[in-house]
Order: structure tokens, then sequence, then C-alpha cells
């Protein structure tokens, strides 16, 4: 009985079954894209401060011609790759998924062919 009837008489319950799945859905990517842009601050602000309040740590040489600093400042660039390929990696699998279902949940039963 859900099926086509009540979207042909306007559906307002799945429609709004469906906003709510919207809105916990996009309540999940701000909590991952805050997470993730937390990581990054702290990576790249612990970085940036080791550079101001310890450069001699920094200048230690690890073998000829790389130092911790060189070696850190090459980490933050690997960590933003890691994050960002987190957070693609969790879109792929979970956020466009459901987005799709969502979609195709709330589309009209004619098939509207805007698309």
């Amino acid at each position: 009985m859900d099926g086509g009837e009540g979207e042909a008489k306007g559906g307002v319950g799945s429609r709004r079954v469906s906003e709510d799945a919207l809105e916990r859905l996009a309540g999940r990517r701000w909590r991952i894209a805050l997470a993730l842009t937390g990581a990054m601050l702290a990576t790249y602000f612990g970085f940036v401060l080791l550079v101001a309040y310890d450069k001699p740590l920094l200048a230690t040489l690890l073998a000829p011609g790389l130092s911790l600093g060189i070696l850190l400042g090459a980490v933050v660039i690997l960590v933003a790759w890691g994050l960002t390929g987190i957070y693609v990696s969790w879109a792929n699998r979970h956020y466009d998924a459901e987005l799709a279902r969502l979609r195709k949940s709330t589309r009209p039963a004619e098939g509207g062919g805007d698309q």
C-alpha cells in the first residue's frame, strides 16, 4: 500500500521519513567533516607550533640532508592526503549510496525524466 498509492496521493508520510533520513545523513556528513577537519588542524598547527617554539628539535638531523623538520613537513602533506582519502572513501561507500537510495525513494511514480 505504501508503494505507488501513497505517492499518487501526495505521500506526505513518506516524504517526512525521507526528510528525516536526509537530515540524519547530512548530520553524519557534518560530523565526519568536522572530525577530519579537526585532525587536519591539529596536525598543521602542531607542526606550526613546533616551528615557532622548538626550532632546535626540528633542526635535528636524521640522515645527511634530512632533518626532522623536513620529515614532519612531508608528514603533514601525507596526513592531508590520507584524510582526503578517508573522506572520499566514506563518501563513495556510504554517503553517495544512501543519497541515491533517498532520491530513488522520493521520485514520483511517473518517472519524471528530468534527471
